[in-house]
């Protein structure tokens, strides 16, 4: 990209207050220019077609990314004013790019404060942005995944991906991190490529100085090879990988922690039955492709949800989501159910988060007074008796023989 994204990076820092986007390469790009103001805590694009003019709010912090993704490839000129220098990107045909500056004195009295303040409060804001892997860590399997840079750096098309693994993080950090356990036991099932699971072990042993053991599982033996051999690379020595089924998989050590992430469809309710039996003390789990009640459910009194095939589709999903919530609070789990990524993103944000009651001691109906215990349940089999659906977790944990 012949040092576009290195001019962008110092148009960035420079925090302009106005920065406008010029000269598209091409006569088919969609907006002719773009305007990006300062706010007081954001900033602001103005995009212009012929026609129309489309608005979107960008985090400070998320000013480079921003500029890196529209401008490279797409447009060949850009200005940017941050009260005491104009910053120019001018980029050839060919994309060479070069950078100017020139000086154009101090920026007008109104601009001027509302930069003051928009500082201000930037600055409040970044100071409650503590991530725990900080941008400038050096973490190995990031740098592999191409996540951050060699010196530690985030790529500039990864911060969503950046945001999402410190997210994940500070869920576990909240169930984990005053816990006494000398050494926790965890599986990840339906590991995939495995970029969180390597993550998970980094932030136990490096963050946190605590002894784990994790096992990662998924069907594909190339991917267990290829995630075994990056074990042996970066020295996570009880961080190991195995091809195997969710379904039939047996556990010959205690489980605390139990992890599966996108999961599809109804491998995670198997996921949730090996955690729930084995009662470990915590799960974290990211649903997906969740087609089991979407196939069945049927409504007379409420078939306004059912009608329309989006709809359909969306609250099927939640309704799965929440008699799993409850299922797991029947069985003794404090659970929550918390946005994960940002919904402009994807639909499938939601990750359950479920702590047992009292440790791994003790049976659900010690733990959950009997009342709550059938109120949980009482709420799932209503809704199940309504649309006409049977969903898996509440076949797995046998509630009718229970019953």
């Amino acid at each position: 990209m012949n040092g576009q994204i290195e001019i962008l990076e110092k148009i960035a820092q420079a925090e302009p207050y106005k920065i406008i986007i010029s000269k598209p390469t091409s006569a088919q790009e969609k907006y002719r220019r773009i305007v990006v103001e300062k706010k007081d805590r954001y900033y602001q694009a103005a995009a212009y077609t012929q026609k129309q003019v489309f608005h979107r709010n960008i985090d400070t912090a998320e000013l480079l990314a921003y500029l890196s993704e529209t401008v490279v490839g797409n447009y060949l000129q850009v200005n940017a004013w941050d009260g005491a220098y104009e910053h120019m990107f001018l980029c050839s045909k060919k994309g060479n790019a070069a950078y100017k500056r020139k000086k154009t004195g101090e920026k007008p009295a109104a601009a001027n404060a509302a930069a003051n303040v928009a500082a201000a409060n930037a600055a409040a804001h970044n100071r409650k942005k503590k991530y725990l892997i900080e941008e400038g860590t050096v973490v190995a399997p990031l740098v592999d995944m191409g996540i951050f840079m060699a010196e530690g750096k985030v790529v500039a098309s990864m911060y969503d991906k950046f945001r999402q693994i410190n997210r994940f993080l500070e869920m576990v950090d909240d169930a984990v991190r005053d816990g006494q356990e000398e050494t926790l036991h965890i599986i990840d099932f339906g590991c995939g490529k495995s970029y969180l699971t390597f993550v998970l072990y980094y932030y136990f042993t490096e963050l946190r100085g605590r002894n784990v053991h994790i096992v990662g599982l998924d069907l594909k033996e190339d991917v267990i090879r290829g995630c075994n051999a990056a074990a042996e690379k970066y020295g996570y020595e009880n961080l190991h990988f195995e091809v195997g089924d969710i379904k039939g998989y047996q556990a010959d050590f205690p489980v605390d922690m139990v992890v599966t992430l996108h999961a599809c469809d109804t491998a995670t309710d198997y996921a949730l039955f090996h955690a729930i039996r084995w009662n470990a003390k915590m799960i974290f789990s990211v649903p997906c492709c969740q087609h089991e009640l979407n196939s069945q459910i049927k409504a007379e009194q409420l078939s306004l949800l059912t009608r329309y095939g989006i709809i359909k589709e969306r609250f099927s999903a939640l309704a799965t989501d929440a008699i799993r919530a409850n299922l797991l609070e029947y069985c003794g789990y404090k659970t929550q159910l918390l946005e994960f990524v940002d919904f402009a993103h994807t639909p499938k944000n939601i990750l359950i988060r479920a702590v047992r009651k009292g440790g791994a001691a003790g049976n659900a109906k010690e733990i959950v007074p009997p009342a709550a215990r059938r109120r949980y349940l009482e709420e799932v089999e209503r809704l199940m008796e309504e649309f006409h659906f049977c969903p898996t977790l509440y076949n797995l944990l046998e509630i009718r023989r229970e019953k």
